[in-house]
Formats: structure tokens, C-alpha cells, sequence
């Protein structure tokens, strides 16, 4: 039976199993959107195809399947490239699939016409185009096994619109592949023999390839050997923070005493983590030309250990299953108690709120959503000092609950929380957004109002871009230039769009008007007016500014 390419190409989404696309319509991909009229796929219309691919992109984080976008050719494609970067940096699945002229007018620069090998050739796992319409199951097919395998990442499929429209005769391949895990027991009792030869060792995890199952493992295996566990940039999910061996996380504003603690260690156990620029303070942590410990590095990617740091031992492995393998071994009573214990007693006392300017507290206002919220809610954020606070004071309880850019994209904490709050209607869903961040997105509203996303978005008003006016007095004190913003009323905002607004000026306003927010049955935005003399967690303007 003779289908048009945009059939060809949906029907074989629905047998990957795909629930739930994110887009924004363009003549390009006609096909593919008649192929989506009675699939059964929703297909999320949203205003921007940056907020398009950040929605997917949060998609394929919290499911572990690619997240899948449609972008229309050239401008569209530019668009996206930021929820592009995303993926790439933060190893998530994601598959875009991109508008593109007729073939016959190739290399005629004809309208909005793009190389999309050499736009994206840096920023994804696979750029292909598509030139066959019967060869459509075999691109799709192979694009969400690359964006799974390996270290997962994006994949980009340009689309022709004289192909996507016109007839074969072709069955669709198979679903996605089926693969064994392998228990890794043997290679597990080695790493942990290696281990025991240590006083000092750390164990530092991050990546991608987690799970609720195997937050839970890390937190036995962590709990039998008694090892101080320090997790990712923004990977705070993947171990309780409450368990007695979590040692904090390895951000931008770190622990100074986790830092040390790095610097400290004698062994590396990192499953997962790239062990990256964040992780390690731009590589001063630990000197990628000589590191002052040892390093056994786990990684599903087989490229990935050696590429910075040449570890010691190198382990080929997805971390849940290599989690899984460690945390089925038995004590080996190595003496580490008092170094994790230790590392514990420094994050508990990071944790404890330190007091900054204003009226509006920020360390406040996160301690209280961090002892309120229910255990399942999901926190969202893009960029700026303000995710500061939430890496700081916000205890994360369970796997699954931070939604955050390890990229360090502005504007992707909302588009995030439209995503979490579609694909997890029950849960409470809460972006935490700079003012500079909210409005690189907030367009998107249009989108939460039209499908019915319910996400709380609390937007820090302090009128700047505060992380670089906070470089800008330390590196060139004084010369104000390009940092400033003139902002709306964002409460204002939120009810011009049919959602629930409100503004805090206080910070004991702020309980009382969550509760309102959550019980308004739609979106709302809650905006915190802060004092502009508050740059983080602990840095003041004023501070910074005197001679």
C-alpha cells in the first residue's frame, strides 16, 4: 500500500512508541503533520522552536526515551539549536526532525535554505538527510537506536518536502532494539577490590542512564561500604540527599569544603559523570595533566574515559547497571567511616541557610519549598544565580524531581516545567526562573494555556542579570554596562494569559500565595521581588563594590 512520506514517517513513530511530539508548524513538514491528524501522537504546538526542542529535550530526560521535535526549515532549525546544545551537553536522547527545501533545488541557496550537516555537526551524535521517501523507516530506525546507544545524545533528520510528500510502497522496520543487560558482578568485586586499597576515596556520579531502581542501589552500595557520595552538576536526584553518605553536589557555587574534599581524595570512583569542566571547577580540581589521585572512570561511551582524564582503570558500562553490580556486594570493611562521615557533617552545615538582603528571602522561600513540597514534585531552572539557591537549600528527596540544563541554558527551566507538568499531570511541577531567564522564554505560556499545563513558575525580580553583573564588579567594579533589565509585571503577565498571578514582597507572603497558586487549577507565576543588593548565596553588590 502506497503511503506519503509523512505517514511513512509517523507510522513508524508510533511503532518506537512515541506518545507525545513538541512543535511548531512550518510548510516544509506539511506531510508529517497530515501523517499526525489521527495517529494518536499529541502533538504540542508551542510558540518558539527553542522552547520546541527544550521540551523535548526535558522529555527524553525524564523518560529515558528520545524526546522527538518538529522544526521547520531554516530559521526554525536556527531556533532549535539552542534545546540542540542542550542535548548534546546534558547526554539526552532527543531526535529532530527538520524541514528542508525540494532536492531538486539543492545548492541554489533557495528559501531558507541550510546545510544542516555543517549547522549541526558539532552539536549532535548524527546529522543525516533523507533524500528517498521509501528509506524513511530505515533513517527513523536508525536515529532512535543513536540516540539511545552509547552516551545518549541528539540526532537531526533533515526532510526534503518533495520527498516527505511523495508515494512508496515500503513496510515499516521493526521497534526499538532489545538489550540484554550484563551484570558486571566480576568487574564490580575488582573496582571494589581497587577501592580498598584507598583511605580517602570519593565517589562522584552523574550522566546519564539513571533510574529510580538504581538511585536506590547507589544508595545501598554507598550505605554498605560507607563512601562519601558527591553527585554531578545537576544530577541531585540521583541519590536522596538525606541519605547519611550523600556528600553534596559538584556545581558552579560548590561546597568549598567538597572542593577541598576533591582535592583531598585519593581515589576517583566516577560512574556516569563526564567528570567535566563544572564538576571539576574548571579542571583545577584536578589536573587533567597530572591528577593527584588515582581514577577508575565508568562510562557507557568507550571514547569518553581518557579524553581528559586518563583514568587508571577504564570500565566500559551504562552506570545503572554497573550500580546494580556494586551494590549486590558485601562489606569490605574498608575504614571509611570517618571520611564520609565527615563529608556528611560539611554538606549539613553548607545546607543551613545563610541570611541574605531584602525583604524577599530567597534562602527562605526554597527552605520552605524544600520541607513543603511533596516528595514526587518536580523542580525545573534554567541559568543564573538564582539555581544557586536551589543547589544550595533544596534537599532532593527523589529520582526524577530536577529538571535543570547541565549545559547552562538560560530560558530552559519553563519550557522544562510546561513538559514535566503534560507528562506528569498528578505532580506538583515548580520552575524556578531569573527574571532575565523567565523572559527568554515566557511566550510559552501561550503553550501551557492551550494544553492545559499547570506548572508554578517563581520568577526572582532582582532587575539585572545577576550572575554577570556579579563577574562585572569583580573583574571591571563599578562600569555598569549591559547587565540592567526592564521587566513587566510578570503576575500581570501570567493573568493576561488566562493563568493564576501573584506578587510576593515579603518573604511571609509567599507560603500563602503557593498555596493559592496550587489550588488555582491552571499555571501560575509567582513573582518574588528581591533586593537588588543580593547577588547569591553569599555575595552582596554592596560587598563587591566596596574599595
Amino acid at each position: 500500500m502506497q503511503r506519503h512520506g509523512g505517514q511513512i514517517l509517523v507510522d513508524q513513530l508510533v511503532k518506537f512508541g512515541v506518545r507525545r511530539v513538541f512543535s511548531v508548524p512550518g510548510e516544509s513538514f506539511l506531510a508529517a503533520l497530515d501523517g499526525l491528524y489521527d495517529a494518536g501522537i499529541d502533538n504540542i504546538v508551542c510558540r518558539q522552536e527553542g522552547g520546541v526542542a527544550m521540551m523535548a529535550e526535558a522529555y527524553g530526560k525524564m523518560t529515558g526515551q528520545p524526546g522527538v521535535a518538529f522544526v521547520t526549515r531554516g530559521p526554525g532549525a536556527t531556533n532549535a539549536s539552542a534545546g540542540i546544545h542542550i542535548a548534546h551537553q546534558d547526554s539526552t536522547p532527543l531526535v529532530v526532525f527538520v524541514g528542508q527545501i525540494r532536492a531538486q533545488d539543492t545548492d541554489r541557496e533557495a528559501f531558507q535554505e541550510v546545510d544542516y550537516k555543517s549547522m549541526f555537526g558539532g552539536l549532535c551524535k548524527w546529522v543525516a538527510e533523507v533524500n528517498q521517501t521509501e528509506r524513511l523507516p530505515e533513517y527513523i530506525a536508525r536515529a532512535f537506536t543513536i540516540a539511545t546507544a552509547g552516551r545518549p545524545g541528539p540526532v537531526i533528520l533533515s526532510l526534503p518536502e518533495d520527498m516527505l510528500s511523495g508515494l512508496a510502497d515500503v513496510p515499516d522496520s521493526a521497534g526499538p532494539l532489545v538489550e540484554l543487560a550484563p551484570t558486571l558482578h566480576t568487574i564490580a568485586e575488582d573496582t571494589l577490590t581497587w577501592l580498598s586499597g584507598f583511605e580517602r576515596p570519593l565517589v562522584v556520579v552523574g550522566g546519564a542512564h539513571w533510574s529510580a531502581e538504581a538511585a536506590q542501589d547507589l544508595a545501598t552500595f554507598a550505605s554498605t561500604q560507607n563512601l562519601p557520595v558527591a553527585l554531578g552538576f545537576r544530577r541531585q536526584d540521583y541519590l536522596d540527599n538525606r541519605h547519611p553518605n550523600y556528600a553534596g553536589d559538584l556545581n558552579v557555587g560548590v561546597n568549598p569544603k567538597l572542593a577541598q574534599r576533591v582535592r583531598d581524595a585519593d581515589a576517583l570512583l566516577v560512574i556516569g559523570s563526564r567528570l567535566g569542566d563544572i564538576e571539576t571547577q574548571g579542571y583545577s580540581l584536578v589536573d587533567p595533566a597530572k591528577p593527584h589521585c588515582a581514577i577508575l572512570h565508568v562510562h557507557a561511551d568507550p571514547n569518553e574515559p581518557g579524553h581528559v582524564y586518563r583514568p587508571d582503570i577504564a570500565v566500559t558500562a551504562d552506570a545503572v547497571s554497573f550500580t546494580r553490580a556494586l551494590s549486590r556486594l558485601p562489606a569490605c570493611n574498608a575504614g571509611w567511616a570517618n571520611w564520609a562521615a565527615n563529608a556528611r557533617a560539611d554538606y549539613d552545615t553548607w545546607k543551613t541557610p545563610q541570611e541574605t538582603p531584602g525583604d524577599v528571602k530567597l534562602e527562605k522561600v526554597i527552605e520552605w519549598l524544600s520541607e513543603t513540597l511533596p516528595q514526587d514534585a518536580i523542580l525545573t531552572n534554567g541559568a543564573g544565580n538564582y539555581a544557586a539557591f536551589l543547589h544550595r537549600y533544596f534537599v532532593y528527596k527523589s529520582y526524577g524531581t530536577q529538571l535543570a540544563p547541565t549545559s547552562g541554558s538560560m530560558g530552559y527551566g519553563f519550557p522544562a516545567a510546561i513538559s514535566a507538568s503534560l507528562e506528569y499531570p498528578d505532580k506538583t511541577v515548580v520552575c524556578l526562573a531569573g527574571d532575565g531567564c523567565f523572559q527568554m522564554t515566557l511566550n510559552e505560556l501561550s503553550t501551557a494555556a492551550q494544553h492545559g499545563a499547570t506548572p508554578i513558575v517563581v520568577v526572582v525580580n532582582n532587575g539585572r542579570y545577576g550572575t554577570i553583573r556579579m563577574h562585572q564588579e569583580k573583574h571591571y567594579p563599578g562600569r555598569v554596562s549591559g547587565t540592567m533589565l526592564a521587566n513587566p509585571d510578570f503576575a500581570a503577565l501570567a493573568q493576561a494569559y488566562g493563568g493564576h498571578g501573584e506578587t510576593v514582597w515579603k518573604t511571609a507572603d509567599f507560603a500563602p500565595a503557593f498555596e493559592r497558586a496550587k489550588t488555582s487549577g491552571t499555571f501560575a507565576v509567582i513573582e518574588l521581588m528581591v533586593s537588588e543588593d543580593a547577588l547569591s548565596t553569599n555575595l552582596t553588590l554592596s560587598g563587591l563594590a566596596k574599595p
